[in-house]
């Protein structure tokens, strides 16, 4: 099993420091900041490097960076052959909210992409069927962005109670 320090190194090596930020936040574990445009080539190292592994999304979340006018994609994989774990993020403008899609690494992605862009509008590129998965396809807006703000009626009837 590998510390996420031991993690930091090998990915450096590989992409270079500028690719790579190890973050500690104030709470929780560390987690890694790779640009987005570098996420697919970063997920299938992960994915497919020996000492990795990483042959398992567990999660991948959408999130609104209101103050910042960005969007994020936080990232949680697994190894089940080698029990190590680590999440890692990417960050976009709001105004071009654009991610490489994971979903041909991790065939897991598809549904956690699709709800990420129905929820907070990320646009995941090359995803196979980017459509809404929670909502209908003609509502309006992203429910989790923090600046959202309901419709009062969808297709004549009232949304709120």
């Amino acid at each position: 099993m590998k510390e996420q320090e031991e993690i930091f190194d090998y990915l450096k090596e590989q992409f270079g420091e500028d690719t790579v930020e190890f973050m500690k936040g104030d709470v929780g574990r560390p987690w890694f900041q790779f640009p987005a445009v570098r996420i697919k080539e970063i997920a299938k190292f992960l994915r497919d490097t020996a000492e990795l592994r990483f042959n398992t999304l567990m999660c991948l979340s959408g999130v609104h960076y209101a103050k910042e006018e960005e969007l994020g994609v936080t990232y949680h994989v697994h190894s089940t052959t080698l029990g190590h774990s680590m999440a890692f993020k990417v960050r976009v403008p709001i105004d071009q909210p654009n991610v490489p899609s994971v979903e041909s690494i991790w065939k897991t992605a598809d549904w956690h992409e699709r709800e990420a862009m129905d929820m907070v509008g990320v646009m995941f590129d090359d995803h196979p069927n980017l459509k809404r998965i929670l909502t209908p396809e003609d509502w309006e807006g992203y429910p989790l962005r923090k600046d959202y703000e309901p419709q009062e009626f969808y297709q004549g009837m009232p949304t709120t109670a």
